[in-house]
């Protein structure tokens, strides 16, 4: 978790210079697209903060009101995180639109577009930092800051587009960029919106869930599965499983079993918490 903070003050760091460039440019060389992907970046700080918070919040040990522990705050902060996204892509989404309407006269200085290109540079290298190290650790909050690092440099790319075709003699390429920006801005939020409350509501991908069922059905002893269930719990996975034995085995050989079944879900899926029940089998 003390990595996944490492990430997250890089992804600020990273803002703060790129916010303060993109918005001092963009109003030095008449960008609409450059300034508004300024302000994204200025609410990504936001963002990123929220992500860190809840890193911290997630480190806390277990407690009489959270026997769980706290690791849902990465969660969460995703979900704030979502929010804030979708506030400024809104809003970037409204000014951009009045300034394509109401027209414009003076084309953006093409030094903008060198800077979104620079500014889309640094965004890919902390998204690939950041998505290695989210993966690594298996943090859903820092997994949610490499997507919104990775939505920033594709932001850059399509706001240097724009003003390169506007400085080029087509003015109004500049605010379709910065609509565009707002689009991509809003796609981001509603994913890791989609997400982090798909995980809150204890919803599980269909598709592990079976990779899941197929490894214990290979654990020796194991003759079917009852039931299989899993849930999310921030950078945690939660399994709890029902499975058939012979009703000939005794108790320590059952317990067996349901070790294997523990270190198997270890080994192969990185899951520390399993809790296995064991029932009777008998054939029809």
């Amino acid at each position: 978790m003390r990595r996944g903070e490492r990430g997250a003050w890089i992804s600020i760091g990273a803002y703060v210079v790129l916010s303060i460039a993109k918005i001092g440019a963009g109003y030095l060389f008449a960008s609409k697209a450059l300034s508004a992907d300024g302000f994204n970046n200025l609410t990504d700080i936001v963002a990123s903060f929220a992500v860190l918070i809840g890193l911290r919040i997630s480190q806390k040990p277990p407690d009489e009101d959270h026997p769980y522990g706290h690791f849902r705050a990465e969660t969460i902060a995703s979900l704030v995180a979502s929010f804030i996204m979708a506030t400024v892509g809104l809003q970037v989404l409204i000014s951009s639109v009045r300034s394509l309407f109401a027209g414009r006269e003076e084309a953006p200085n093409i030094l903008s577009a060198i800077v979104a290109v620079v500014s889309a540079v640094v965004m890919l290298g902390v998204y690939l930092y950041n998505r290695r190290l989210a993966r690594q650790i298996k943090s859903q909050a820092l997994e949610a800051a490499a997507k919104d690092n990775l939505s920033d440099s594709l932001v850059s790319i399509g706001a240097a587009i724009g003003i390169a075709g506007a400085s080029l003699g087509l003015p109004w390429l500049d605010p379709v960029a910065a609509i565009a920006v707002g689009l991509i801005i809003c796609k981001t939020a509603w994913e890791i919106f989609y997400g982090a409350t798909h995980a809150l509501t204890d919803g599980f991908d269909d598709g592990e869930l079976r990779t899941l069922r197929s490894s214990i059905e290979k654990v020796d002893g194991v003759k079917s599965i009852k039931d299989l269930k899993a849930r999310v719990h921030g950078s945690h996975v939660l399994v709890d499983v029902i499975v058939m034995v012979d009703s000939r085995l005794t108790l320590v050989e059952s317990h067996r079993i349901s070790d294997e079944i523990e270190h198997r879900m270890e080994r192969k899926h990185n899951i520390m918490n399993v809790h296995v029940h064991v029932e009777p089998y008998e054939p029809a």
